[in-house]
């Protein structure tokens, strides 16, 4: 809101000329109302993905394309992290094969009954444990030796040498 302090004396006559020429002009009732379904009958309302051309969808495809192509190749030229002092007291020899524990050596020592369990596991899956993944090997299945808990917990893991 303009205070006195605030107002332009120059714009005063102005304004309120403006003021008084509107006030003559008034649509007539119902104008607005008919101008509004007019819009709608010529401007059917679209859904968000109507409003885009097949050429933008074509593009936005291929942007789409372009941008998983380039995380695969991104996650496939990662190297692997080098090892901590944390990461190399989880891995133990045994015959010269790597054994990852997967929980504390504590858990591991104190399970009444572990036993060993041949199984397949997918190589995207081995990924965070270091093993590396590239386009062309993720679809492979990696032989591997698991020591099971008592109550069917994993608690390390030994890949197979081939």
């Amino acid at each position: 809101m303009q205070t006195d302090k605030t107002r332009d004396p120059g714009l005063t006559a102005p304004l309120s000329a403006l003021r008084d020429g509107m006030a003559s002009l008034n649509t007539p009732r119902g104008v607005h109302k008919e101008l509004m379904a007019a819009f709608a009958s010529h401007h059917r309302k679209r859904r968000w993905y109507q409003t885009l051309s097949p050429a933008q969808w074509g593009v936005a495809g291929s942007l789409g394309g372009i941008a998983a192509v380039l995380l695969v190749t991104m996650l496939a030229l990662q190297a692997p992290m080098p090892a901590t002092g944390d990461a190399t007291a989880s891995i133990g020899r045994d015959n010269g094969a790597a054994f990852i524990a997967l929980d504390s050596f504590e858990r591991i020592e104190q399970d009444p009954a572990p036993r060993m369990v041949e199984a397949t596991v997918p190589r995207t899956a081995l990924a965070s444990l270091g093993v590396p993944v590239s386009p062309e090997n993720a679809g492979d299945l990696v032989h591997a030796e698991m020591l099971v808990g008592h109550d069917g917990h994993p608690l390390a893991l030994r890949l197979a040498v081939q």
